[in-house]
């Protein structure tokens, strides 16, 4: 016999036995959930809250400001070409949103740079998402627009208004003071909301609700921007069935629309779609997607300046630009009283698109975010940024997440969201998808 085959014999010799007490089912559980109970007292959990130790601080700053822990761990060589050709790409888009939306908000353009400009900074060093862009958002802009125009309507007659221009600038200054008013009292209800730590509330905000949410916003998006491809003059909606009654005005105004305006829309709109599909099908070749966001504004501004498109063919443009930044102001806290709703609804709304979009490129990339943090951040920068005559920001809708990834499991809750958010406004939609979710988890414990 051979040395393998004593081996296989020894080893088929061989026997485990295992001495274990045997459980019944009351004492396992009993096992299972016994904890030990210490309690600390008073002064031992004072002394602790109070103790200043050097991971007790670094935590801290890490914690309200994140950009010091990311930073440091930055990778120059894999990151810096991406976030290159990335933020030259969004900031050149950036601006003429900017300026388009500050129109919805119902300030002169220029405000929007303002708005594009400060919020972002400070979001940088406070934000904990590292992939949403910060800046004036058309749904936000929108629920500013109807305040201010509310409050200072187009009809008002202004003291001291000699002429047209005059009565317009002073209308205007007017709905500024509104605007910045809206601004930093949202600002302040959402850093208190961050300090109470309410951000709690976005556990509750399921992906297919997230889903929903965004492809909601998305559309009152395209449906505010109807009116300006179209170059037709339309009454501003806001509230529920806004994005009803916004769409049907552009179709019963569609016999006078601007056939150069809508032209060069959809040129612009063929290159984004086009240049988008190039870079996913080449995406392997490519070393950084190419910024076709930044060839559709250029090429937009070439055309309208060579072809002079506003004397000649009646499209609206924005006009010339003052320059520089305009000093520090204060805000009118007088006019609280008159906007607290709209700033608690436009508060709520800011956060919901914001924590949406960043939970769901967060789960994208393998990271999580704060919603707590993203209160404070949205909230700093809201009431500083009002203090530089900027209007309420939020997260930029990317253009192609939004659409991506519905749950085929999970469509009850996405479809309730999508038609409430539409129809209802994204403030009263989000209410009711929220209460529709935990309804569907309650439903779902039960059975």
């Amino acid at each position: 016999m051979d040395h393998a085959e004593e081996n296989e014999i020894l080893a088929a010799s061989q026997r485990y036995y295992v001495e274990r007490p045997i459980f019944s089912h009351p004492v396992l559980q009993e096992r299972l959930h016994k904890k030990d109970k210490i309690s600390d007292s008073i002064g031992d959990k004072l002394k602790q809250a109070f103790t200043c130790t050097p991971k007790k601080i670094r935590n801290i700053i890490y914690m309200f400001l994140p950009i010091t822990k990311w930073l440091p761990a930055y990778k120059f060589k894999e990151y810096v070409l991406g976030d290159l050709v990335s933020g030259i790409s969004t900031g050149v888009l950036q601006l003429p949103q900017g300026l388009a939306f500050a129109m919805l908000a119902a300030v002169p353009p220029v405000f929007g740079l303002y708005s594009s400009f400060y919020p972002v900074i400070m979001y940088c060093f406070l934000g904990t998402s590292r992939h949403i862009s910060i800046g004036p958002f058309a749904v936000i802009s929108l629920m500013i627009g109807g305040v201010a125009v509310r409050l200072v309507p187009d009809d008002i007659v202004i003291p001291g208004g000699v002429n047209a221009t005059n009565g317009t600038e002073a209308r205007d200054a007017l709905r500024v003071k509104v605007a910045m008013s809206v601004t930093l009292l949202s600002g302040i209800i959402q850093f208190c909301l961050g300090v109470c730590r309410f951000g709690f509330v976005a556990i509750y905000l399921t992906e297919p609700l997230v889903r929903g949410f965004t492809t909601a916003a998305a559309v009152h998006v395209f449906t505010s921007m109807l009116k300006y491809l179209f170059g037709v003059k339309t009454k501003r909606y806001s509230g529920i069935f806004s994005v009803v009654y916004s769409t049907v005005a552009v179709l019963q105004n569609v016999k006078n629309l601007n056939v150069c305006s809508l032209g060069v829309g959809l040129m612009v709109f063929g290159l984004l779609l086009g240049g988008k599909e190039f870079n996913e099908r080449f995406k392997e070749k490519l070393p950084a997607p190419i910024p076709l966001e930044f060839f559709a504004v250029v090429m937009g501004t070439g055309i309208s300046a060579g072809f002079n498109l506003k004397e000649s063919y009646d499209v609206d443009v924005v006009g010339t630009l003052p320059l520089g930044l305009l000093p520090p102001a204060n805000p009118d806290t007088s006019l609280f009283h008159l906007v607290y709703v709209d700033a608690i609804a436009i508060a709520i709304v800011g956060f919901s698109v914001t924590i949406s979009m960043a939970k769901t490129l967060a789960n994208k990339h393998g990271y999580q975010v704060d919603g707590n943090q993203e209160l404070i951040a949205l909230g700093l920068c809201n009431s500083i940024g009002s203090l530089f005559q900027t209007f309420s920001i939020s997260c930029s809708l990317s253009r192609s997440l939004v659409q991506e990834g519905t749950g085929g499991k999970t469509q009850t809750i996405w479809l309730t969201t999508f038609v409430s958010s539409l129809f209802l406004g994204l403030d009263y939609g989000l209410i009711t998808a929220v209460i529709i979710a935990l309804l569907t988890v309650i439903y779902r414990t039960q059975r």
